[in-house]
């Protein structure tokens, strides 16, 4: 097993395809959340290795996760379908995935989360 993953999506077919994914690259999924008080609440309270964070929930910034997540010294990547990052969220340390995304792209974004943490 590679680690384990929190998966922060609000679109289920996006995290149902991003958990196979993780699956086939030996990583096993720590949690999902789909919206933000959820993913907070799980950011907060399991064990996980890294974490792939939309940018938008249903809407709403998930920067108050990747806010914790640094707090918590974890290791993160943004997924976004909007090719870049809004702002506050704009950092050169950070990841960028967009969507729609393959496999060897999430697995070379994951490998990237190792060699900087």
């Amino acid at each position: 097993m590679n680690g384990r993953i929190l998966i922060v999506e609000d679109d289920a077919l996006i995290a149902m395809v991003l958990e196979d994914m993780l699956a086939e690259l030996s990583y096993e999924v720590a949690g999902k959340a789909a919206d933000l008080n959820e993913a907070l609440a799980l950011a907060g309270s399991i064990t996980f290795d890294a974490a792939v964070l939309d940018v938008s929930l249903a809407g709403k910034s998930s920067l108050p996760v990747a806010k914790l997540l640094d707090e918590k010294g974890k290791p993160y990547l943004f997924a976004t379908g909007y090719g870049s990052l809004p702002d506050g969220m704009a950092s050169g340390k950070h990841q960028l995935l967009n969507k729609p995304y393959q496999l060897h792209q999430l697995q070379a974004a994951l490998a990237s989360l190792k060699t900087t943490s």
